[in-house]
């Protein structure tokens, strides 16, 4: 299934569960305020997610920190991320990965060869070692001696452990949004006119 498919799917469904326009705490409208002067609009799934259930709060701000600590090159965070959201079906995370790739004038052309990484020259030996890893674990929940150990021939323990929490982080992100039907945010428009 290809990025685009997966966008296409997931992106004709309405969401759930009607997103909150107009939230009545304050600190939930602040909250909006910023998103959308950052973004340029609010995100479904702040709308859908936190008025309903505020502690998410907590769990955004500690991945964001998580976020900030990870050494690894933005480039790999990016493909975890992506790789990620299209196994697991969230056009939302998708779009948004895509969006942040180009806010940070990565080349998105990257994200075609995605699915098929271990065919592609576009790949380094350390990304397409990240991403078997990335691959195994979302399918099987667990990885074989020898996807490990391609791993770590790549990437230092510290590292591995990362690669690790930032698909943790993004299938966490992901079962909040495709289950909910929450599709695509049309982001990637959005950020190209910013």
């Amino acid at each position: 299934m290809t990025t685009n498919t997966v966008r296409t799917i997931y992106a004709l469904n309405e969401p759930r569960l009607k997103p909150v326009e107009n939230p009545k705490s304050f600190k939930l409208k602040l909250v909006y305020w910023l998103i959308k002067k950052r973004i340029g609009k609010v995100v479904t799934p702040v709308k859908v997610s936190f008025p309903r259930f505020p502690a998410l709060f907590r769990i955004s701000g500690a991945f964001a920190r998580l976020h900030r600590r990870i050494t690894i090159s933005q480039k790999l965070r990016h493909l975890i991320a992506m790789y990620t959201a299209t196994m697991n079906g969230c056009a939302f995370c998708v779009d948004l990965g895509k969006a942040s790739a180009q806010k940070k004038k990565m080349d998105l052309r990257i994200f075609d060869d995605l699915l098929r990484f271990e065919e592609s020259e576009r790949f380094t030996a350390a990304e397409k070692a990240a991403l078997a890893y990335v691959d195994e674990a979302n399918r099987n929940k667990h990885v074989s001696d020898t996807t490990f150990e391609r791993l770590q021939r790549c990437f230092s323990e510290e590292e591995v452990i990362q690669i690790t929490v930032l698909n943790a982080i993004e299938h966490f992100n992901n079962m909040m949004n495709a289950p909910l039907n929450i599709g695509s945010d049309e982001l990637c428009e959005i950020m190209m006119t910013k």
